[in-house]
């Protein structure tokens, strides 16, 4: 490992940051069996230590709980972070369409200049700043152009509280058509080593234009950090519980992948979930790979993936493992 984190540009903002990102929605605590503020605290703080400056968050992750445990971590730090935070999913309004129930609260998808406008301020006061370097609409919304979106949050970057445009969950007409406004400057999908539509659809685009792409769920939520064994038991609201993708079968695949890259990880005196976020980022058209973690060890682990450098034999080696190993996973 080099010992330096790797760093790049969001689109063409300006604004950069390091290709390690950490995501704070298991932090929200909600589908994630609740959250420990001290730790997630930790956690964040940890990331920011090691040259972690890329910090994702989001208003429903919690219900804006993980936008106020940010924000405490980053009392007096705030100049060390780059902050991403989204809108578009809103709970103070029921225009849009509805997308789910969280404690009780119907949560709409709307991307109306309204609720952009309602939702800049209330993330600004949760996170304690003055501006957010990345806002990211979280998922679309049908009852309103994309054309009327871009104009709001272009109205917020001229007036300093954003600084970068992004768009999450997208398809690729979609993604066209944030590309022709010219504002856009990076997209955030999901993308892992079993997780790769998007390298069909959406970042041949990306690529062609510039824009960045912000990979979430890399370690496709813990299943590929070496971490979730065969045995391992999920309890209360934690989504993988009853997700098929964490089935016995496709935790022992998972092993049985980390078994073949023992040779890559042993070369470069790293873990599984390093080397798998190593590898997320020198696939063509991620630029960064956002990783969660729920206490300042998880959190180191991640931080030094964004200085480990694999060699071409390394990534033909991972591959190779890859298809021999997680090819034909369910779910």
């Amino acid at each position: 490992m080099s010992g330096e984190q790797l760093t790049r540009e969001i689109g063409h903002s300006g604004v950069k940051a390091s290709a390690v990102g950490l995501g704070t929605w298991a932090i929200g605590g909600w589908m994630w069996g609740g959250t420990d503020e001290a730790e997630s605290i930790a956690a964040i703080q940890a990331s920011l230590d090691a040259g972690v400056t890329l910090i994702d968050t989001a208003p429903a992750y919690g219900l804006g709980r993980s936008e106020e445990i940010v924000g405490k971590a980053l009392a007096g730090r705030r100049d060390q972070a780059v902050i991403a935070t989204k809108c578009g999913l809103v709970w103070h309004t029921q225009k849009g369409r509805h997308f789910f129930d969280q404690d009780g609260k119907p949560v709409h998808r709307y991307l109306g200049r309204d609720a952009i406008v309602h939702e800049v301020e209330q993330s600004l006061r949760r996170l304690g700043t003055d501006h957010i370097d990345l806002y990211i609409t979280h998922w679309q919304d049908a009852t309103t152009p994309i054309e009327e979106t871009v104009r709001a949050l272009e109205e917020l970057k001229a007036a300093g509280k954003i600084r970068a445009i992004g768009a999450s969950n997208v398809d690729r007409s979609e993604l066209q058509r944030y590309i022709e406004t010219g504002s856009l400057d990076a997209i955030q999908e999901r993308f892992s080593m079993i997780d790769r539509a998007i390298e069909a659809d959406l970042l041949p685009l990306t690529i062609a234009s510039g824009v960045s792409t912000l990979s979430y769920s890399s370690l496709a939520l813990g299943l590929l950090s070496g971490a979730v064994g065969p045995d391992r038991i999920f309890s209360g609201d934690d989504q993988r519980k009853d997700n098929p993708r964490f089935s016995v079968a496709n935790r022992q695949k998972a092993k049985d992948f980390s078994d073949a890259i023992r040779s890559v990880t042993a070369r470069h005196d790293a873990s599984i979930a390093q080397v798998v976020i190593a590898w997320t980022l020198a696939q063509p058209g991620i630029t960064f790979a956002l990783c969660g973690a729920r206490n300042p060890a998880q959190a180191l682990d991640n931080a030094r993936a964004g200085t480990l450098r694999l060699s071409v034999d390394d990534l033909k080696a991972i591959d190779a493992a890859l298809s021999a190993k997680l090819a034909h996973m369910d779910g």
